[in-house]
């Protein structure tokens, strides 16, 4: 038997279609969209900062079954090379990530110049401990008030001096040292207390400075002269060991709120897996570096008997100058933290 559809009964087909096909385009766009978000870097993909940055995203994209992704750029291209604007970027949200030296952040957050403060940790376990510990975690906090969510810090190995031809072994070899630094009142006070002549500059124009012999040397990780080259235009490299950095983890909190809540936790872990990873293949990296940088004709040299104390000794001369500027309450809680 044929059933005739009147006018009246195609019409409530049509509109029940309608409405369902309303009803399942509207869960479509509910449904959850991936979260891609870009994370700038100052260094090379191949450089520690790059390989943290690349292992990082991995882990994101493992955790969240790859809902959460993300791309890195390096040597600095999202912010044109200018770090403090960097900072300002990922507080803004215009950068949805960033890895970048907490040194850097001390122009922001006085606080953080407490890392860097010379001679404070005596090796890399207090190093560690400080920045998963109550003080570190006092820092990532306080960056949430420039629209910054830190996720961690991860080392550093500690900083030492290259210089062309002048090999330091005793305090006196500081004295009248041109010396690269970078533009951080810390680091400026540091060698001035002990005789230099610290000259704050680019990064970017270190190399051509010390072919051209404007300045004598440099201070960095051991890393950073090796990745350089500059074994090239220096024959000196002295293990002064004389401060601490690291390198903060963080993402907008533009960014940090777009990612998904069942995913939050899942982003949390990965930095924090890999810091893990990253600081011991960095502690485990640094003796290797210094013996390539001997390969390649370098100098190593290290304080003679007495002197590192010596120097010590007047490089924490200017904790009184910084404590105003950390905060005479921050500062006490650091050193009582290292020294227990």
């Amino acid at each position: 038997m044929k059933v005739a559809l009147t006018r009246r009964a195609l019409a409530r087909s049509f509109a029940a279609v309608a409405i369902a096909t309303t009803a399942l385009s509207g869960l479509a766009t509910r449904a959850p969209a991936d979260t891609a978000l870009r994370m700038a870097v100052p260094d090379p993909v191949g450089s520690s900062v790059g390989r943290a940055a690349t292992r990082f995203a991995e882990l994101v994209a493992e955790k969240t079954g790859g809902e959460v992704t993300i791309e890195v750029f390096p040597d600095g291209v999202l912010f044109g090379g200018d770090q403090n604007a960097a900072v300002n970027q990922l507080g803004s949200g215009s950068l949805d990530g960033l890895i970048l030296a907490s040194s850097v952040y001390a122009a922001f957050e006085p606080r953080m110049n407490a890392i860097a403060l010379p001679y404070l940790f005596s090796d890399y376990g207090q190093l560690q401990a400080y920045l998963a510990g109550a003080p570190g975690e006092e820092l990532l906090a306080s960056l949430e008030r420039f629209g910054i969510h830190g996720l961690g810090f991860f080392l550093r190995t500690f900083r030492n001096v290259t210089t062309t031809d002048r090999p330091i072994t005793a305090l006196e070899d500081f004295e009248g040292l041109t010396l690269r630094t970078p533009n951080n009142p810390l680091f400026v006070a540091l060698f001035q207390e002990l005789g230099a002549n610290p000259t704050p500059m680019a990064f970017s124009e270190v190399y051509t400075a010390l072919q051209l012999g404007a300045i004598e040397g440099q201070e960095n990780p051991v890393e950073v002269p090796y990745n350089n080259k500059f074994a090239e235009v220096q024959g000196q490299l002295n293990i002064t060991r004389h401060l601490a950095d690291s390198f903060l983890v963080a993402l907008s909190n533009r960014a940090w709120e777009r990612i998904p809540d069942a995913h939050r936790d899942a982003v949390t872990e990965a930095a924090a897996e890999m810091i893990a990873e990253h600081d011991a293949e960095e502690i485990e990296a640094e003796q290797g570096i210094i013996a390539k940088l001997r390969e390649q004709g370098m100098q190593v040299n290290h304080f003679a008997e007495g002197e590192l104390e010596r120097v010590q000794e007047v490089a924490r001369g200017i904790y009184p100058q910084f404590e105003d500027k950390i905060g005479a309450e921050f500062m006490k809680k650091s050193m009582d933290f290292v020294s227990n």
